[in-house]
């Protein structure tokens, strides 16, 4: 039986059900469709649960510091995996029910449980349903990869969603990915009690970052005893007895890695194999994503696709903007587009990584005039009372135009602190508005007006 709707909605992640909220209270009437867990990757398996044991890794990491703040302890320090999943658990779901109940008391909306599937471009089964709508948005996602690599049919392995239900500490984890994911877990890891080893094939860490960059999240993970693997070629699992290994073929070290749990962080591919794109002329690259213009369409009028699937941002804060872009461009009359937003993002190791606009190697690319400024985090005094002071900051700026380019912040509080700047970029204001500004002492704010005061050409 049809049912008929103005729109159709597939998948709860983070730009989903706000885009739900905007189009019913302009009138429509929609329908939602969700197969397995409202919240999306973010709340149920992303973001979330993920923030909420690395508060948990490094609650157990400041007590082990006890010392340093003056504070004595007696005993050594544990971790009770099955607390620290419970807490991770109760968090979790507190999100998820609230996205879902409201989602299932929102006016004109109804609620579809089960996995959609084109059958026209106007046309979603959902079961015995079938479900008919001139607009429809695709948010289904993305979900961990896994690399057709040696052994990996043979040996078992965790991935960064099922490694969130692992209630038990490893002795050894091996971590196959030295990027944002992979770095996460193995830092968390480590601090719960385990042994850690990261394997990258490349020949550093987060490869994508500036060298020194890479250089700084080495310093931090070594510091702390994660053994690093990098230019690992040809990686193969396999079985060692009772444990499980990596085959490698590095430049220096052993060939093999042996350990008790293998995770598998090495990218992720969008959830949209079994959505019947075909049957809607729904057009995907090589990867499997779906092909978007600058104002999320597709190749078929009428559909359009947001969030993780769409290839053109990986991130909860690009995804719910997909969600401002389609909302305001079809019930305000905007104009808004992919290509306003200023790429930022951060990786969650402790302390973190934050980067905003452009790296110093796209700025050295691009061959324009450009000014370049630093500072040590030992030069931060919120970061050396915090007993905090790994890192540095670094910023770019146009030397014509004296609007920022881009800047990090491997920091305490860089995550925070970064903001400031990405204000300033999207602002189109000169550097100066930031550099004469008066900011809170004592914070990390407060040394980015010190930094843009002292920069040099960039040579």
């Amino acid at each position: 039986m049809r049912q008929d709707f103005d729109a159709i909605i597939i998948g709860a992640g983070q730009a989903g059900p706000s885009l739900a909220g905007r189009l019913t209270q302009a009138g429509w009437k929609v329908a939602f469709v969700e197969r397995k867990l409202f919240g999306g990757t973010c709340v149920n398996v992303g973001c979330t649960p993920t923030k909420a044991m690395v508060a948990s890794a490094h609650a157990a990491h400041i007590a082990r510091r006890g010392n340093d703040f003056g504070v004595v302890r007696h005993e050594p320090v544990s971790v009770d995996m099955k607390k620290v999943l419970a807490r991770k658990n109760a968090i979790v779901m507190k999100s998820r029910t609230g996205v879902e109940s409201w989602l299932r008391g929102m006016e004109r909306c109804t609620v579809f449980t089960g996995t959609a599937r084109f059958e026209s471009p106007n046309e979603i089964r959902v079961g015995e349903e079938v479900l008919h709508a001139k607009n429809i948005f695709l948010n289904v996602g993305a979900r961990p990869a896994v690399p057709n690599m040696p052994g990996v049919g043979d040996v078992p392995f965790l991935t960064s969603t099922t490694i969130l239900d692992l209630d038990e500490l490893p002795q050894h984890l091996i971590v196959i990915g030295g990027s944002y994911v992979g770095l996460e877990f193995a830092q968390m890891y480590r601090r719960f009690g385990a042994e850690v080893t990261v394997v990258e094939r490349k020949s550093r860490l987060v490869p994508n970052e500036d060298e020194d960059i890479s250089s700084g999240v080495r310093e931090i993970l070594q510091s702390e005893g994660i053994q690093l693997r990098l230019d690992a070629n040809c990686i193969q699992l396999e079985n060692n007895g009772g444990e499980v290994a990596v085959g490698l073929d590095c430049l220096e070290g052993h060939p093999k890695v042996v350990g008790t749990r293998i995770l598998l962080a090495v990218g992720r591919q969008p959830n949209t194999d079994d959505l019947g794109l075909s049957a809607a002329g729904v057009q995907t690259d090589e990867r499997g994503y779906i092909t978007v213009d600058d104002e999320l369409r597709t190749s078929v009028s009428g559909i359009w696709a947001l969030g993780d699937c769409n290839g053109r941002g990986a991130f909860t804060h690009t995804s719910y903007n997909d969600f401002e872009i389609v909302a305001d461009n079809l019930l305000e009359n905007g104009s808004r587009r992919v290509s306003d937003r200023i790429p930022v993002s951060a990786l969650y190791i402790d302390p973190p990584l934050a980067q905003v606009g452009l790296t110093e190697k796209q700025v050295r690319e691009s061959g324009r005039p450009a000014l370049i400024g630093t500072r040590p985090m030992t030069k931060v005094g919120r970061a050396v009372e915090k007993g905090e002071s790994q890192g540095f900051m670094k910023v770019l700026v146009d030397a014509e135009s004296k609007k920022i380019l881009g800047a990090s912040i491997l920091g305490s509080g860089g995550d925070e602190a970064i903001h400031c700047i990405l204000s300033t970029m999207y602002a189109g204001a000169p550097y100066s508005t930031l550099s004469h500004a008066v900011n809170i002492h004592p914070t990390v704010s407060e040394l980015i007006p010190t930094m843009l005061q002292s920069m040099t050409p960039l040579g």
